[in-house]
């Protein structure tokens, strides 16, 4: 074996053992769960993160919720600005999402690390659809 050809066989097991541990590392944090929220005064503050509409890429958002339940929302399209309002309640340990463009639910998960996500599905006045996935801004 030839000095270059052994370089290439050192890099290319560096490379798959880089490789199996960062899939092992993903596979020891596991899935987030669904947390039960027990009002929406815990859930104020800022959320940002990405949501997804039909026909479309991805937008980023920026939810800002309120601790009476009432939200605003922003979503930076390549094309412009959106903005919506609306009311979240609690109901069984769910969000239910009220929106002058629709309605929907969301989900509240937490990570074995601690991090918290909201993951909503809404249904738009236009009947098309969209979900979001929403982080607590630090």
């Amino acid at each position: 074996m030839t000095p270059s050809s052994r370089r290439a066989v050192v890099l290319a097991a560096a490379v798959i053992f880089v490789w199996a541990v960062l899939l092992l590392g993903c596979a020891s944090i596991g899935p987030a769960t669904p947390v039960a929220v027990s009002d929406v005064q815990s859930l104020s503050g800022t959320w940002e993160g990405v949501v997804y509409l039909p026909g479309s890429e991805r937008d980023d958002v920026t939810l800002t919720i309120s601790a009476d339940g009432s939200y605003d929302v922003v979503s930076k399209r390549s094309l412009g600005v959106t903005t919506g309002k609306g009311r979240i309640l609690v109901s069984d340990g769910r969000l239910v999402i009220e929106g002058n463009r629709g309605r929907g639910a969301g989900t509240l998960l937490r990570s074995p690390a601690g991090d918290v996500l909201i993951k909503v599905e809404m249904t738009l006045s236009d009947n098309s659809n969209l979900s979001a996935e929403l982080w607590r801004k630090r």
